[in-house]
């Protein structure tokens, strides 16, 4: 679908006043990457931008959100993160107006600087599990309510909310609520303490971008802080890591022992968010963690 002339317009306001001169936006192409939104690339007298388009009634605030954490991420400054341009509505639209990163390959030098620079961004903290703010993943609401201790968090914040929604969906049976209820109570023992780590919180390979000198690039955060560990585990949910990121993560900042056995445990969440959005074979895979942990 086209941009409309209004928007455009608008866009050529916000670029114009990022580079201090006059501008126009010569051509918009769409491009993929956008997920649930349509994504554009936008040709300039003053090189190549990036925008993001939504409905602003279905998602009111889900490009404030996003803006949000691609600000903290790139504030951390340990990985390239997009700058925000700008972000607002028109009319009926919603819209994220970001820098254009230009792709490069991913080689052997790429995946170790992932791996260092996401240790590094791990170590940003503050006193509570959470954020200020609510945000999206995916297209669905994530809660952030700050909890003192990360089993209260990842159960309140996380995993009770996804399986109410999955619940009221009739994606799960009622039968799998008590089992997350024995997996509830032991969920204390079962992590090692750490103090709230700032997360990118949607880490797959599709959230990942390398750019023309072949930097690790992050987009599309689901950010809090949390469990570490969290991260991690979602780096091996759907695969197309290369192990020198793991290594190069554990030489720079080593997880506790027994990490490796704890990765289906946090994919718990990610997998209820799937089951959310997508049903089907998402089922399983929960019930089989349960047996496992419950």
């Amino acid at each position: 679908m086209p941009l409309n002339g209004s928007l455009i317009e608008r866009l050529s306001e916000h670029l114009s006043r990022h580079v201090g001169a006059p501008l126009d936006v010569e051509a918009a192409t769409p491009v993929g990457g956008g997920s649930i939104n349509d994504a554009y690339r936008l040709e300039t007298d003053a090189g190549r931008f990036f925008v993001k388009v939504n409905s602003a009634d279905r998602y009111p605030s889900l490009f404030e959100a996003e803006a949000d954490g691609l600000r903290r991420l790139r504030t951390a400054g340990p990985l390239r993160v997009p700058e925000v341009i700008a972000y607002g509505e028109d009319h009926d639209d919603s819209y994220l107006l970001l820098e254009w990163v230009e792709g490069g390959l991913r080689d052997a030098g790429y995946w170790e600087r992932l791996g260092r620079g996401l240790a590094r961004l791990h170590r940003h903290s503050q006193d509570a599990f959470g954020l200020a703010r609510d945000n999206f993943i995916g297209r669905l609401v994530q809660r952030n309510t700050p909890e003192r201790d990360w089993a209260s968090f990842l159960i309140h914040q996380r995993l009770e909310p996804q399986l109410k929604l999955a619940r009221d969906r009739r994606r799960v049976e009622a039968g799998m609520a008590f089992r997350f209820e024995r997996l509830f109570h032991r969920l204390d023992h079962l992590f090692p303490s750490e103090a709230p780590a700032l997360l990118h919180g949607d880490l797959w390979s599709g959230n990942l971008l390398g750019d023309a000198q072949g930097r690790p690039v992050l987009i599309d955060p689901a950010v809090y802080y949390g469990h570490r560990e969290m991260d991690l585990a979602m780096t091996r949910l759907f695969g197309g890591f290369d192990p020198g990121f793991h290594t190069a993560y554990q030489a720079e900042w080593p997880l506790e022992a027994g990490w490796e056995e704890r990765v289906d445990l946090c994919n718990l969440y990610p997998l209820l968010v799937h089951v959310n959005l997508f049903g089907g074979s998402y089922v399983a895979q929960v019930e089989a963690v349960l047996r496992r942990f419950a």
